[in-house]
């Protein structure tokens, strides 16, 4: 009879196994081995693709943008396989909160953490979605004429003066509000206030992701003769929520009703997670800034101002040197240790950085290992398309746009 922490380790050794045979989209993987920063003995790679790349494959709830963000399939790879229902799954590192997401679809219990507020603002309310009815009351009460006049005009290089309006009544309405439903509209608003097409309030600009400076949107606007035009705030939104809601049928309520009642989603430092139990994590899934490579508050920028946020004063992990980087990220680790069970996974994603000349996941493995983590393997994904090599305008497989390089640690 097996104990628990002994289930968990032999999960691990099957799922090796797995990923040396795996063929699901027609290719062998590759099968190499990497080095630890500072030596050690090597762990296995496993070079494949592991999931799919097709565009919009994952649940509907999972339609915010967010830079930098990982496919839903990837958190779901290993929780369908490292964990069970009731499991708690964390990630100190939430962003959009992705994992989380995936972990309560999945009937998993969701923790994380995360400096920056805004990741409570976009995670929080998917995890209990209201329907669309009660989106669509609630616009109907929402006097969306309150503000007479823009308080906000360098915003008016993004939006028509009628549209700042009455994005200004929105923020106005449910910027502090508790109630469910305010919190889900105040989410898709968030979503909704830059893009590049008339699905957005704003005028056409970089992708979501991204909210440009007013300056460098007013050379947009001047490139391409355009000023911007008049939208419905409540009408976007409402369309944006039915997007979102599509798949939300009873069963899928249900399962994260049950889940989101657990669920434990902490502002504050990946390396400081005390309202999480030692011992109490099956799995982690995450990926951390990736050294300078993201500018995360310039991008958040007109996001954070309509959720009342003060970017300045979110300290977001942003290191341009791989010696800092490693000494940020094994205080990480240290924590994962911490909340981790014997026989827990971490699943450290890093991606790939200037031009693949730097190895994250060989600096990644040794700060694992210096918290007390057993270095199990690294697999990268590896897929001939996605929509980030696209809106990059780089190639495909350059970059870091089309792979994965996953750490992945045990607890013993």
């Amino acid at each position: 009879m097996f104990t628990a922490a002994e289930a968990r380790r032999r999960d691990v050794a099957e799922l090796h196994e797995e990923l040396r045979g795996f063929r699901d989209f027609g290719s062998t993987s590759a099968v190499g081995s990497t080095e630890p920063t500072g030596g050690g003995a090597p762990v296995p790679t496993y070079a494949n693709e592991f999931w799919t790349a097709k565009q919009r494959a994952a649940h509907s709830l999972h339609e915010v943008s967010y830079r930098a963000c990982f496919k839903p399939q990837l958190p779901r790879f290993f929780v369908e396989r490292l964990t069970e229902a009731g499991d708690l799954v964390h990630d100190p590192f939430l962003g959009r909160g992705t994992t989380a997401l995936e972990a309560a679809l999945c009937g998993r219990v969701p923790t994380g953490t995360d400096v920056n507020p805004l990741s409570r603002v976009l995670l929080e309310p998917r995890l209990r979605p209201p329907t669309r009815e009660q989106v669509a009351s609630r616009l109907e009460r929402i006097d969306f004429g309150a503000v007479e006049r823009p308080g906000s005009d360098e915003l008016l290089v993004f939006y028509h003066p009628d549209t700042l309006r009455e994005i200004e009544s929105l923020r106005l309405a449910v910027g502090d509000s508790d109630d469910p439903v305010d919190a889900w509209i105040r989410m898709v608003a968030v979503n909704r206030l830059t893009g590049h097409s008339p699905g957005f309030f704003s005028v056409y600009t970089l992708p979501p992701n991204q909210a440009v400076s007013v300056a460098a949107q007013h050379k947009i606007n001047e490139r391409r003769e355009q000023t911007p035009p008049r939208r419905d705030v409540a009408k976007l939104i409402l369309r944006k929520s039915d997007s979102l809601l599509a798949h939300c049928d009873v069963e899928t309520r249900a399962r994260l009703a049950t889940v989101a009642k657990r669920a434990r989603i902490l502002t504050g430092e990946g390396a400081s997670s005390p309202d999480i139990a030692p011992g109490s994590v099956s799995l982690v899934v995450t990926s951390p800034p990736f050294l300078d490579v993201v500018q995360y508050k310039a991008d958040n920028w007109l996001r954070c101002w309509f959720c009342g946020i003060d970017p300045d004063q979110v300290s977001i992990t942003h290191l341009a040197k791989i010696e800092a980087w490693q000494a940020a990220m094994t205080d990480v680790m240290r924590e994962l240790h911490r909340i981790v069970r014997p026989g827990g996974v971490v699943a450290f994603e890093v991606g790939e950085v200037r031009g693949g000349k730097v190895k994250l996941e060989e600096v990644a493995l040794r700060a694992g290992l210096d918290a007390g983590f057993a270095a199990e393997f690294v697999l990268i994904n590896v897929q001939q398309f996605t929509k980030t090599a696209n809106c990059w305008g780089v190639d495909n497989n350059t970059k870091g746009t089309n792979s994965n390089r996953i750490v992945v640690l045990a607890r013993r």
